[in-house]
């Protein structure tokens, strides 16, 4: 596993086998200076794909998916970390064999003109989860921005939310968010202007692909990427195909045609004449 900082707190830090020390004391494994970091804020213990992060003072915050740790929590791949307000992403990783052999395998492609042997040294490989669903601001103050869920998440104006979101409009903290395989499970957090899903208000409720979450004024739209890309998928694959172009007229069919037209008209023109007297038909 590996920790990512995405405002840049901290480089990213590979999780090892046994425990990781996160606090702003100079020993720690992962130093963060910043407000509200204890000098041992807390450690991460890690057993093969297992990892567990410890509290072990209560006044240290420290938030799993916008949920406070009291004592110890498991963390995944996915996860969204608070150390105080320093926000930190886990995510999975993949790890060669080692690193001579990848050196060694980097080495076999360059011969062939493949790529570059300082391409990769066997170093971790990063592999991003990707999120089931995503809020998505229609027109407004978060017009344009994108909010992937993970677990169970806050959503306020305060800095310790999951999701903060600036305006007068927002409670400090504002509605607490759940996925679900099916959609999100929305609560309202006792904000002064209400939570609403589709236009109604809510205590709690549940919001599916397609409708609207709106926080007071402030409205977005879920969606679920993975499903948009399969339904775009199926609409190309239901698409009519075009009507087959009209069979040529043979030849053969056009030549009778003709045929039996001037025998009509000679026809015709044989009566015609006959009945004006001039020819006779013995």
């Amino acid at each position: 596993m590996r920790l990512l900082f995405p405002n840049g707190e901290h480089a990213p830090v590979d999780l090892k086998d046994g425990v990781t020390r996160v606090g702003s004391a100079a020993g720690s494994d992962v130093t963060l200076i910043a407000p509200g970091i204890a000098g041992q804020h807390c450690e991460i213990d890690l057993v093969g794909e297992a990892a567990k992060l410890r509290v072990a003072n209560s006044q240290n915050v420290v938030l799993v998916n916008g949920k406070q740790v009291a004592g110890e929590s498991p963390v995944k791949a996915g996860d969204l970390v608070l150390f105080a307000k320093v926000g930190a992403r886990v995510v999975a990783v993949e790890r060669q064999a080692g690193a001579a052999a990848g050196a060694a395998a980097n080495a076999a492609n360059a011969a062939k003109g493949k790529m570059d042997p300082a391409e990769d040294d066997g170093r971790t490989r990063i592999r991003q989860a990707l999120a089931q669903f995503v809020l998505r601001g229609v027109p407004g103050s978060t017009f344009g921005k994108t909010y992937p869920l993970y677990g169970t998440m806050t959503v306020g104006r305060h800095s310790d939310c999951t999701i903060s979101i600036p305006g007068e409009e927002i409670s400090r903290h504002h509605a607490r968010l759940k996925v679900l395989p099916d959609g999100i499970e929305v609560e309202d957090l006792g904000s002064a202007n209400g939570t609403f899903v589709n236009g109604k208000r809510v205590h709690r409720g549940t919001i599916k692909p397609g409708e609207e979450l709106r926080l007071d004024t402030v409205r977005f739209l879920l969606v679920a990427p993975g499903l948009e890309a399969q339904a775009s998928a199926a609409t190309k694959a239901a698409k009519p195909a075009a009507p087959p172009a009209p069979e040529p007229a043979r030849k053969g069919s056009a030549m009778w045609t003709w045929l039996i037209i001037g025998i009509i008209v000679a026809g015709g023109a044989i009566t015609a004449l006959w009945y004006t007297g001039m020819i006779k038909i013995p």
